[in-house]
């Protein structure tokens, strides 16, 4: 097997708000909600960069489609979603945009212990990201 990440997919509370969020707020791409012709089915996915996607899946039908009992969501995320761009200040807009759409800023843009500069907001269902310039890393924008 080759180690490939293709889709990553969010368990969402409220899929309008998660999809205006990342559409309307942060302004990534999207053909909106498809897949209601099914039931248990509605999803949303944005396109990300080298064939990578997002996907936007409610959190129920998220739990049911992978056979999982429903759960109540924990208070602490498990995992972080990284969002590495070419420099501070690309770092600085993308965390005020956030902010902006609705985000928690849990840790504001700042200068890092390794010598980069980032911040961490959580989106509307709380999941983490960390939005990062990393000097030793090229990011074109």
């Amino acid at each position: 097997m080759q180690a490939r990440i293709s889709l990553i997919t969010l368990g969402v509370a409220d899929l309008e708000r998660a999809v205006s969020f990342y559409r309307d707020g942060l302004g990534w791409a999207t053909e909106g909600i498809v897949g209601t012709e099914f039931e248990h089915g509605a999803v949303a996915f944005f396109e990300l960069q080298g064939g990578l996607r997002l996907g936007l899946f409610g959190r129920a039908n998220l739990l049911r489609d992978a056979g999982l009992p429903a759960e109540p969501p924990s208070g602490s995320p498990a995992f972080s979603l990284a969002h590495n761009l070419g420099s501070r200040a690309a770092v600085d807009r993308v965390m005020a945009q956030a902010a902006t759409a609705g985000a928690r800023i849990v840790k504001p843009a700042q200068q890092t212990f390794w010598g980069g500069h980032a911040g961490c907001f959580q989106d509307p269902d709380g999941h983490l990201w960390e939005v990062a310039w990393n000097p030793a890393w090229e990011i074109a924008e």
